[in-house]
């Protein structure tokens, strides 16, 4: 039985649509991008380690900890929960944005570590974007670090998962620059600005030069490129849909029938 299905692919590649697709035919719980309290993922929490506590006055640690959990030798803070100048400073330490890459690494293990001890064995799920797309933007676009790396992250994530049977559902895109310039539409050019930046702006970006819309594709089509390379290593059942943007209802057919064989 297969209790862990992964949809993956670049931005706008449909991955939330295919998620509820595949969760509503199988009667698995979907976790969409900021879907709340994801069993794998850690969505607006910063983490301080134990040393960094000191930092912040007697009572605000007390505010801290009383709303925080306490595990990976330091504390998991909610910071929907804090607000003014506290929230601020705990900003500092949000995951996927300012942890220094051994600290979240550590971290992000430990929650699909904790996922896969504690899920039930009766119940399947289906995931969007948390096996390759997250550790990619981490592991690629903020630390620029080596492809082996990042295979090195994801195969552990694989191997921490393995007993769920889980498989990964790729979106593979060739019209990138389309499927983007589509989603400005509905999105706006606010978020266009936002991942421009974030791509063009982290060490990978950087280290290439890249910027503006070109830059952003670029990025895009390497790191499609890469995940892919990664995908056909790693130690997990996948299914690849090429192009499914053109044809939905042709895609959906073949996702039927890929997913009738292995399920």
């Amino acid at each position: 039985m297969r209790e862990l299905i992964i949809v993956e692919g670049l931005p706008c590649s449909g991955k939330s649509s295919a998620a509820r697709y595949i969760a509503d035919k199988f009667d698995m719980k979907c976790f969409d991008e900021d879907s709340g309290k994801h069993p794998a993922d850690y969505e607006f929490h910063a983490f301080v380690q134990a040393s960094e506590l000191d930092k912040f006055s007697h009572s605000e640690r007390n505010r801290i900890v009383k709303k925080s959990e306490r595990k990976y030798g330091g504390v998991v803070v909610p910071l929907a929960e804090f607000q003014g100048e506290l929230f601020n400073r705990l900003l500092q330490y949000k995951i996927y944005d300012f942890l220094p890459w051994e600290t979240e690494k550590t971290v992000m293990l430990g929650k699909w570590r904790e996922f896969a001890e504690n899920k039930k064995p009766d119940e399947g799920y289906v995931f969007n974007c948390v096996l390759l797309q997250n550790p990619m933007c981490e592991t690629m676009m903020r630390f620029d670090l080596p492809l082996t790396e990042s295979e090195e992250y994801i195969s552990e994530i694989c191997g921490i998962i393995k007993d769920m049977n889980p498989l990964v559902v790729y979106l593979e895109n060739n019209d990138i620059g389309d499927s983007v310039n589509m989603a400005v539409d509905e999105r706006g050019n606010d978020w266009l600005d936002a991942v421009i930046d974030y791509h063009c702006g982290g060490a990978y970006g950087k280290s290439k030069q890249l910027s503006g819309f070109d830059g952003y594709i670029s990025a895009l089509e390497e790191r499609q490129r890469r995940e892919l390379e990664i995908l056909s290593r790693v130690n997990i059942d996948k299914v690849v849909l090429v192009d499914p943007q053109r044809d939905w209802k042709t895609a959906y057919r073949v996702l039927d029938k890929r997913l009738s064989e292995m399920m």
